[in-house]
Parts: structure tokens; sequence; C-alpha cells
């Protein structure tokens, strides 16, 4: 049992809590660690649902050594790749969990021909929106990321997500237009994409030699020079000077192109452009470094993972482009300041305070395996180390690096690196330190589940069936469980079908418990659409103390906050002690009690906000009870004056499917409500982007493999809520009431 700890910080005295900016940390970064830094990317691998990632990360850990031989995704040759670890992943040739790797890699210098060791740590994340919280927490604790691109569908739906994802945490990115050997490949179209649809400058830094099937190498335009893939598997990398005849005035084109794009986006280049002068090679990559590291710019990579062409390149590129731990700003808060004050920046120096980030829980063959990036300090096999959280100190028993769902053995991991813990039990998203430190780092973006099934195990329920569900709510923020109250069913919520379906074949695999689902049920919810007063006497006497309270004030519509994105909120502007302060967090409770089933549908209600004026209490029968109780009858009696409304969640959904089937496609979305935001025609395929209601939904697949033939193919992920339309709130009320008319009598 881990010894539980009070509260290893001392408050700090008032003077500093009025302090501005917080002390620097007195710890420098030694020339060992400079060193040290300077050769180590943590990056991520990226993109939209079968882009090509788990095969692009495959091919890295073949060319860096990491593994003997390649694997394809789906398990074509019974083995599958080494990154899709689990069974159900290798079946349905998709990624479902990220998984962390590390390597090493040789890149040479293409001015001296010098090698240098570079250590990276990499993290191959799922595409299905589904499983959005795994690239979320990749994102969360990586330096850089590589954004991989279909060279035909180029930017869908799933990349917007990543790329928003990207710039929520601030990482920079290298694109890569994976599928060059596909027919119907265009890598400027898909440059032209990046600009426009994810609004970020870029620019090819490769030209490629021959297209679909003839791709067989690049030119690189920073050091103007020929890259061939030769030998088995593509092991061997001829570099040659020559530009071969046939792309010699497309290279000449986009190396202008290039410099171009970086003139307006790095004064250097940009005053050697205005002199209308030419700048060296050196200066080109120096800008292309500085500006991808500033978030300013995205390099793009050409090549096929598939065909083992040009991914050797892209691994040069990852380390001169991508910035090592050193130069990617790490802030924490300080928990001993209050917390408008300016968060601390972390500095990765070995001897520096341990601070790390647990972004990953996993329940391994030997327990609770947890995912920790190290911030600044050095962790140790054997050490203590404090839950920033909750206080408690914990024994690091095992330390190990992962490699997929292998380990290697460690003595101490330092700073920018990546390992796994057993035997400490957290949360996703917790800080450790070594006590002696009071910073806290923020935790990541969680988004709420859309959709919810009834679950109950066949025949009699063993322990294994809430095992399983508490294990995978550990695991994963996103994956919700509760107990119905009127129907007492087991309710599990996430993020769509497929990651339900996924959670409930894992618990018949993994805990052999059969499970039987309901329909599945749209996550609705209530809201309100004006301000309305409320003033509430709760009073009641049974003989003995009685209970009185009473509350005044208003409640009234909230925008989500843009960086929190929380959407209710509890205000408290009492004056002259009308309700005594002990009583005011029992009225806050009141009003998150209230906010969990509204009165139309009995869903949570979101988008309010609760501000207490006044009040009043008795000397003897006031308590928290009456205030609690007084606060979820004001706000009842209010809600019914503020107009409720019930809200749907809407899904953007993108529909690929070859060009003869455009009307019965746009057909099927119209008569789900759907509304078509965009509309692209590509050759022989056409893409439709449409908003849908979820509630619309349900069966789309099947309706879609039907009116294409078995062609057409889509994904969905979720939008925002909206008000539902008049008849369809009608039917909702109509059978709530009656499911609580039993409940009643």
């Amino acid at each position: 049992m881990p010894l539980q700890l009070a509260l290893c910080f001392f408050p700090a005295p008032e003077s500093a809590l009025e302090a501005t900016p917080p002390p620097q940390p007195a710890h420098t970064l030694t020339e060992q660690d400079h060193k040290k830094l300077a050769f180590q990317r943590n990056i991520g691998v990226s993109a939209h649902i079968d882009s090509g990632k788990t095969t692009l990360t495959e091919r890295i850990l073949y060319y860096t050594g990491r593994i003997r031989e390649i694997h394809e995704v789906r398990g074509r040759d019974s083995v599958g790749a080494k990154m899709d670890s689990m069974d159900l992943e290798r079946e349905k040739g998709i990624t479902i969990q990220s998984a962390a790797t590390f390597c090493d890699w040789e890149a040479t210098d293409p001015k001296t021909g010098d090698k240098s060791k570079y250590a990276i740590n990499i993290i191959d994340t799922p595409g299905h929106v589904d499983f959005t919280i795994e690239v979320e927490r990749a994102l969360r604790v990586l330096d850089g990321a590589v954004l991989v691109l279909c060279a035909v569908a180029g930017v869908q739906s799933q990349t917007t997500t990543v790329d928003r994802q990207m710039r929520r945490y601030n990482v920079p990115r290298i694109s890569f237009v994976n599928k060059m050997d596909r027919p119907g490949a265009n890598p400027w179209r898909i440059v032209n994409q990046i600009r426009t649809k994810l609004r970020m400058p870029a620019a090819a830094v490769q030209v490629p030699i021959g297209v679909e099937d003839e791709f067989k190498g690049v030119v690189d335009l920073v050091y103007w020079r020929s890259i061939y893939n030769q030998g088995v598997k593509g092991n061997e990398v001829v570099i040659s000077e020559e530009i071969p005849e046939s792309v010699l005035a497309l290279a000449q084109e986009k190396r202008s192109e290039l410099i171009e794009q970086l003139a307006e986006v790095d004064e250097e280049i940009g005053e050697i452009f205005l002199n209308d002068e030419t700048p060296n090679n050196d200066q080109i990559a120096a800008a292309i470094r500085r500006s991808t590291i500033s978030l300013k710019f995205s390099p793009v990579f050409l090549g096929s993972a598939i065909k083992n062409t040009a991914i050797q390149p892209l691994l040069d590129g990852v380390c001169s482009y991508l910035p090592n731990p050193s130069e990617s700003e790490v802030l924490a808060h300080d928990t001993n300041l209050p917390a408008s004050a300016p968060q601390v920046q972390l500095l990765p120096a070995s001897g520096a305070p341990l601070v790390g980030l647990a972004f990953k829980l996993e329940e391994g063959r030997f327990g609770q395996l947890t995912y920790m990036r190290v911030y600044q300090g050095t962790l140790k096999k054997g050490m203590q180390i404090f839950n920033a959280r909750t206080g408690k100190k914990v024994k690091v028993p095992r330390l190990v690096r992962m490699h997929s769902n292998e380990m290697e053995d460690i003595e101490s991991i330092g700073p920018g690196e990546i390992c796994a813990i057993f035997g400490v039990e957290c949360s996703s998203g917790d800080t450790f330190t070594d006590g002696s430190t009071s910073f806290s780092m923020t935790s990541m973006f969680v988004p709420e589940p859309v959709i919810s099934l009834a679950i109950k195990p066949k025949g009699i329920e063993t322990p294994n069936f809430s095992k399983a569900l508490n294990r995978f709510q550990k695991e994963d923020p996103t994956f919700k469980v509760h107990i119905d109250h009127e129907s007492k069913e087991t309710i599990i919520s996430g993020m769509g079908e497929l990651h339900l379906e996924i959670y409930v074949e894992r618990m018949r695999r993994e805990y052999n418990t059969e499970c039987t689902t309901g329909k599945p049920r749209v996550a609705f919810r209530e809201t309100i659409t004006q301000r309305a007063d409320f003033n509430y006497i709760h009073k009641k006497q049974t003989g003995g103390a009685g209970q009185y309270a009473k509350v005044v004030g208003y409640i009234e519509p909230m925008e989500p906050d843009a960086e929190t994105g929380k959407d209710t909120a509890f205000e408290n502007v009492v004056m002259g002690g009308s309700i005594p302060s002990n009583f005011i967090p029992a009225v806050e409770k009141g009003f998150y009690e209230a906010l969990e089933k509204g009165t139309l549908s009995g869903n949570a209600i979101s988008g309010c906000r609760f501000v207490l004026k006044e009040g009043a209490f008795h000397a003897v029968d006031s308590s928290e009870l009456a205030f609690r109780l007084a606060t979820i009858g004001a706000f009842r009696e209010a809600y019914k004056l503020s107009r409720p409304v019930i809200l749907e969640p809407i899904m953007t959904v993108e529909v690929v499917a070859p060009v003869e089937f455009q009307s019965q496609v746009i057909g099927g979305l119209n008569t789900r409500r759907g509304t078509i935001v965009d509309s692209e025609v590509r050759d022989d395929e056409f893409t439709a982007i449409a908003e849908v209601a979820l509630n619309e939904m349900f069966g789309y697949s099947n309706q879609l493999r039907g009116s294409t033939q078995g062609k057409g193919e889509f994904s969905m992920e979720y939008k925002n809520h909206m008000p539902v339309l008049p008849n369809l709130q009608k039917e909702l009320e109509e059978a709530y009431r009656k499911t609580i008319a039993p409940a009643k009598k």
C-alpha cells in the first residue's frame, strides 16, 4: 500500500503570492544535457483512416534496425504490423490503441557526409475518430509530429481533426504525402489543400521521380540531388548529384516556390528574396527548421511506405526540421501560487527537480502500466515519487522502455524521454514530481461521449464484468459507465458505435464475458434559451429540528469557454452574509446535482450559468442539506421559465464513393436530414461532406454499401450539439413522461 501524505508542499508566504512572474528554476542545462537533447526526437505519426500511418511506422522500424522483417497491416503474412499488437487490430486492419516505441537513426549531414546518431521516440496513433483520445494524449506529450496524407484523397475529415489537436498543443509538424505509387496520385493538389483547408503555409521539399507505377525516387529540393531506393526492401539509399532531365524543369519551379513560401514566413529568407539574391542550401535548410519549429510552416515530403520508397529522407527530415525537447516550450503551474499566476517554463535539465506527466494507462500482464513523459529531472528505478494531484507518495518498482507490446528494463530515464512504469496507481493526466517542487502540468482535453448502449452479461454476472468496465474506464477517459436510476441498467457511453463495439468485443476476449447490448442511444442534452429568476424557500418541519433555506438569483444561457470547453458555471455574488459562507458549497453542489437530469427528457443540462444573489437562513433549522435541496427546487422552478430545449449531437460526415454513385449518396444523406457543406469530384471518385444528426446515422453503413455496390466508405466526427426539431422534441418529452409515470406510482 502506498503511504499517504497529507501534503508535501508548504504554502508560500503571502508576499510570494503577490509576485507576478514566478521565479525561474535555478538549474541550467549542462553540456551533457545539451548534447543528449540535441540528438533526441519525440514524434507522433497521425492521419486520417487508411492513410498508411502504421505501414509507415513499420518501415521506419525496419530501416532503423528495430525489427528484422517488415510485416503488413491486417496480418496478411499471419504476423501483422509490429505496432498493431492487439489481435483485434490485426483482424480489422485498424489501429485501436496508440503504441509507443523507440529507435536510433543515423542521419547523414548532406554537406559534410558525417553521420550523427539520433534517438527517436515514436507513437503510432489511430485514425478512427472513435479513438480520438489516443491521438489527443499522444500529441499532449510529443515535441513534433508527422502528418500523413494520402496522395489521392488528400486532406480528409480526420486530417482536420488531427490538425486541430496539433494546434491545441502547439506541435510542429512535417507533412508526408504517402501512397505516391497509387493511380491518380497528385502531390501538388495535396500541398495546395494543406495551405487552403488546413490554413498552414506549406511547400514541397521534394519532387517525385516518376509517378504512380513508375515512382522510383525523389529530388531533394533543399540540397539539389536525386535520392533512389535500391536493394532488398529499399534498404539501400543511392544519392546522385544528377537531376533526371524529365523532372528538371519541375524541380526548378518547385524550388523557387519553396523559397517564395519561406520568404513569407522567415525574415532571413525574406530579406535575401527582397534583395533578388538566391539563398544557399544551408540557409534554406535553416529557414525550414526555424519556421517549422515556430509553427509557421510545414515542409512536405513525398513517398510510398508500401513500396519502400523515400522513407529514409523522411527520417532525415524528422532529425533536421523537428524540434528536440529543449526547443519545445513546456509550461507548468506552480500549485503554491494562485490559479491566475503566470505559468513556469520547465527546463529539460537532468539535475533539475523531477516533473513527469502520466499520459496513458494500460492493463499489462504484470499489472497497471503507466506511460510517462519526463519533462525535467531524472526518474530512477526504486525512487520515491509524488502524485501532484493526490499528494500520495509511491515507489517506482520497475521502469521500462516500450517497443509496442514488448518492453526493455532500464535503471533511469532523463528529461525529454518517454518510459513506462509498473505498480503506480494514478489517473491519466496526473503530474509526478520528486516532492521538492510544487509544479503541476495541465491535463489533456477530453471530448464528451456522444453515444450510449445498455449492456448486460449473458447468464450470471461474474466479477469480471465490473472488473473489465472499471479497467476500460481508467484506461480511456472517453469511455464512461453509469447505472440508469430508473431502469437499473448498466449504460456505457463513448465516441461512436465502433468505439463501444470494440470494448464489448474486448470484454469477450480478455475477460471471457459475453455481453448483450441494447439499441444504441444518442447522448441528447438539454439547455436553456433565456434568463429566468428564482426566489425559492425550502421549509420542512418534522418535529425537532426542521429544514429552512432561502435562495434568490437567476439562471442564464452560457457559451462554452474557448480554452476549457466548460459550459456550466456557478457564481456567488452574495453580499452582506445573507447566506453564511459555509453553506455556499452546498448551494453549488445542489446546482450541479440539478444539472444531471433535465425535466424534458431526463438528459444532462448544459450551457447554463447559475448566479446566487442573496438568500436567508435560520440559526437552528438551516443546514447544508436544506440549502442543497433549496437550490435543486429553485433551479427546477426557474428552468420551467427559461424556455428549455433538447439538443442533439450533430456529426460531420465524410463520404467517399465512385463518381457514378454521387446522386444516390447525396440523396441518401438528404433523406437523413443531412446538410451538404462541401463536395469535391476528382478523377473517378467524389467526396461529400455533410452535417447530419447522429440520431439519423444508425444503419447508414449498410445503406451506403447497398447504394454504392460496397464501394463507398464514410467516416464521421462529432461537431456540436444543436436544438432538435419541434416534432422530435415532443416525441422525446412524451417518451420520458411515460418512463417516469410508473416510477411515480
